[in-house]
């Protein structure tokens, strides 16, 4: 049975009240591909909106805090740790990328998956924005979950050959 759905097919918001609070931690990444010149120009805080790093990471941070209001059934969750990491990730020959890395933590009933990838996807929606009057082709690459630990489903880790970064 799909949980986010009545006993009718109607979309509803899954009831957590008698799950115990635990520590919950969630990793995500996003990858944001771009020519030499964006990742030049981002990397020598050469653009025009000025440091597109620092910009991300509180971007990120701030998306986060607002998942619950993005995404529909998503729980609103005390956040106790929010930490986003922006790094170049090395030239492979044409290809040039840049990778937001969060991680999210909260003690709670229900997970922070959706606000580690949250802020993942919008750091890397914010790097696009600042560097877009150099590079408009951008591509961010994936947004996906890296691990989880935390509740009844326990630990999940991804892959380590489906990592990009």
């Amino acid at each position: 049975m799909l949980t986010h759905l009545n006993e009718h097919g109607e979309a509803r918001m899954v009831d957590i009240s008698a799950k115990p609070d635990t520590h919950r931690i969630a990793e995500a990444e996003a990858i944001l591909e771009m020519s030499a010149e964006a990742y030049e120009a981002i990397l020598s805080g050469n653009l025009k909106k000025g440091d597109a790093f620092s910009a991300a990471r509180i971007a990120g941070i701030m998306a986060a805090k607002r998942t619950s209001d993005l995404i529909p059934m998503c729980h609103p969750i005390p956040l106790t740790n929010v930490e986003v990491s922006i790094a170049p990730l090395p030239p492979q020959g044409e290809r040039c990328a840049i990778r937001a890395l969060v991680r999210a933590e909260s003690v709670g009933k229900t997970g922070v998956e959706m606000e580690a990838m949250t802020a993942a996807a919008v750091a890397a929606l914010t790097l696009y924005d600042m560097a877009k009057g150099v590079d408009r082709g951008m591509v961010i690459r994936s947004v996906r979950l890296l691990s989880k630990r935390g509740g009844k489903s326990g630990a999940w880790q991804a892959e380590e050959s489906d990592h990009a970064g």
